[in-house]
């Protein structure tokens, strides 16, 4: 089973995103899902199109990506912190179910 690529991108791809790298790292191990986390800016999205398979973000974006953007300000805020781990976590296992689908 291949690692899922999440993105993790705030503007600077330093302090944000560290934050969030760090509880979607912890939940993942939690759950026993196997990630490979880049923790970038939000101008080197691009660069993963073909590769990634989340988008966790604090940055604004417009544009729109071959997968799923998780809005993760709420770290920023503190509100609504559970709600976005929530949602982190179900794509993660929607990957997983996705990609590794066996074949009948």
């Amino acid at each position: 089973m291949s690692k899922k690529q999440v993105l993790v991108a705030c503007g600077a791809g330093i302090a944000t995103s560290t934050v969030v790298n760090n509880a979607i790292e912890v939940m993942a191990k939690e759950n026993k899902i196997d990630v490979d986390l880049r923790q970038i800016k939000i101008a080197e999205v691009g660069a993963y199109v073909d590769t990634a398979d989340l988008l966790v973000t604090t940055a604004m974006t417009k544009k729109e990506y071959p997968f799923p953007v998780i809005n993760a300000r709420s770290f920023l805020t503190g509100i609504g912190t559970d709600e976005t781990k929530k949602q982190i976590l179900e794509e993660l296992k929607k990957i997983t179910a996705f990609k590794f689908r066996p074949f009948v």
